[in-house]
């Protein structure tokens, strides 16, 4: 139950609904402990008259006795059901709240948190566990309060009719006990392996469905199959030992509820014996008795309830307990105007001890184009996240007018840049509203979408599709190119106006002919920001002002085109390959 106190904030926040639900509870359960209360008054003094050999109109007095106890159904059922109003409608409420708050917590968190967890999970934990939560909040503590509120009326009342019959028929309650909180203790284990392995089937049925075409491409259907039947088949065996633990448990209340309606008929018969109780008294014990089953009986499913919501609860804990390590605490707005510079910056991802970049120092100002080259695994990915500040470095600091990066905010920061990654991500939207994702004004023209595409080399493409920029884009833009996208998502960070633009290899499905146009259009506004390429082309990045060549974490080569060429070092090397591979593609 500790990992369910996270929740009690939303209980203080609801407070007038959850304590409104409780006097509805306790109305409501006093009307029903009314019921026999009155119907044993009522056969008394049925026996009593029979006794008298008075005159009696029975027909009279068993509808009397019928319209008191259905008044008092019609009041026990209307304040039953404001209580559901209050408390399960609380139940929604939270709900949302908490489904908001992880939202949000998932917003905050840093890329590393993304590249320790799988979407799927991610998904389920927002669906599935805050589900079984929003179960505890409402009908696990909706029907907790009112076993607890009639438990207490029920037993008060029992004991004014007989106190040594209400000991003798509440013997059972011990053993209920101790039953109840073995079964929890492992119905709780049970939970949390069943949230588990949900997770992992809703992560291999996201990947399924996310690497649909790969699966076809290779053929894999029937491995794939196979291998979310067997994680469902799991699922299902840890699902079936809960359900036939829960199965076990509520026939086991329903027989010691039973013993305790057998007690108060055998020890209730004595006394009745020996005049020290009515037979009115026996009726409206078996009442009671028979009252108490549902709540009791309910224990079980209750349980269930507490300890899934537990389970799930400690889950969601896990992602809302931790501390995002890259924040926006700081205020200072960024010059960015000014230029940035790195210095002596040394990274290592946090899920792995091996260092990335090593000592890496280097400057773009205004107007300037830094390139970026070198062979797969040399860190040129990891210094455009370093840019956009998905990660800090490990030692070293990146500086903007010799002020650390993070001094400054972080949302006027990201105001300013646009990045185009290597993996570009287009949504299931319009192109229109994919191209307008990045910019802040609602108001963008058509002029102004139309002049990005045309700089991307891309209008072309756009304007020969039926419906043009609204033409709707699968998944991920599945019905576009890879240089398609690719270029739809450079005109995505032009519309930005950025003062720093950070390319990560975005030109690597296009031919070098379109590459041609496409860097020709962005040197024409290139002294408005500083430009930072990321290219293994050399075709892409001669045009540079500087260009600094990585190898194994470390820069080992930087000047420009030229003065590298000259150098005859790793850079020459890399020029003459792409040459003789250029040429042979020709004569091909």
């Amino acid at each position: 139950m500790k990992s369910l106190r996270y929740i009690n904030k939303y209980f203080i926040k609801y407070k007038w609904r959850f304590l409104l639900g409780i006097l509805f509870t306790v109305v409501s359960n006093y009307f029903g402990v009314q019921m026999p209360a009155y119907f044993s008054d009522s056969l008394d003094q049925f026996q009593s008259q029979l006794a008298s050999k008075e005159p009696t109109n029975y027909l009279w007095l068993a509808l009397e006795l019928g319209a008191i106890y259905m008044g008092f159904s019609l009041l026990k059922g209307f304040f039953l059901f404001l209580m559901r109003q209050t408390i399960i409608v609380m139940s929604r409420y939270i709900e949302f709240d908490l489904k908001k708050e992880i939202y949000d917590q998932y917003q905050a968190l840093d890329q590393s948190f993304y590249k320790r967890n799988a979407t799927g999970d991610l998904m389920n934990r927002i669906s599935e566990d805050v589900g079984l939560v929003r179960a505890y909040a409402g009908p696990g503590m909706m029907y907790t309060i009112n076993l607890a509120v009639s438990f207490i009326l029920i037993v008060g009342k029992m004991i004014s009719i007989s106190p040594s019959l209400t000991v003798y028929v509440l013997l059972p309650l011990p053993i209920m006990s101790i039953l109840i909180y073995k079964v929890s203790s492992t119905m709780n284990k049970m939970s949390l392996e069943v949230q588990k392995e949900q997770s992992f089937l809703s992560t291999l049925a996201q990947e399924s469905f996310a690497g649909i075409r790969i699966i076809k491409a290779y053929q894999r259907e029937e491995q794939t199959t196979q291998k979310v039947s067997e994680s469902a088949e799991r699922y299902k065996k840890q699902s079936m030992r809960l359900v036939l633990v829960n199965a076990f448990f509520s026939p086991t209340i329903i027989f010691l509820i039973g013993l305790s309606s057998m007690i108060a008929i055998y020890y209730g018969g004595l006394l009745t014996f020996e005049k020290k109780m009515t037979v009115g008294g026996i009726v409206a014990f078996i009442m009671y008795v028979t009252n108490l089953t549902w709540p009791f009986a309910s224990l079980g499913w209750i349980s269930s309830i507490i300890q899934r919501a537990a389970a799930s609860q400690q889950r969601l804990n896990e992602f809302l307990l931790r501390k995002p390590k890259i924040k926006n605490d700081a205020d200072l707005a960024c010059p960015l105007e000014g230029g940035l510079a790195f210095e002596h910056v040394q990274f290592s991802y946090p899920e792995s001890e091996v260092s990335v970049l090593n000592n890496i120092s280097f400057s773009v100002q205004k107007g300037e184009t830094l390139a970026i080259i070198g062979p797969t695994g040399s860190g040129k990915s990891t210094i455009c996240a370093l840019l956009a500040r998905h990660f800090d470095p490990s030692t070293g600091q990146i500086s903007i007018n010799n002020v650390s990066l993070p001094n400054y905010s972080l949302s006027d920061y990201r105001r300013q840049i646009a990045l185009v990654p290597q993996d570009v991500f287009l949504f299931s939207d319009t192109i229109a509203n994919n191209l307008k994702f990045g910019v802040e004004e609602d108001t963008l023209s058509q002029a102004a979408l139309e002049e990005a595409c045309k700089k991307a080399h891309v209008l072309h493409n756009i304007q020969g599709f039926q419906d043009g920029f609204e033409t709707i884009l699968g998944e991920r833009g599945v019905n576009l190119s890879g240089g398609q996208k690719q270029r739809v998502s450079i005109a995505r960070a032009l519309l930005r106006n950025p003062k720093l633009l950070i390319l990560d290899d975005c030109l690597s499905a296009v031919d070098t002919e379109t590459e041609e146009i496409i860097l020709e259009e962005l040197q024409k506004d290139a002294e408005n920001r500083a430009t930072i390429i990321v290219s293994h082309r050399i075709s892409s990045i001669r045009n540079a002002t500087k260009i600094i060549v990585l190898e194994e974490g470390g820069i080992s080569e930087s000047g420009t085109h030229e003065t590298l060429l000259a150098k005859k070092g790793a850079y020459f090397n890399m020029y003459q390959f792409q040459l003789e591979q250029e040429l042979q593609a020709k004569n091909s």
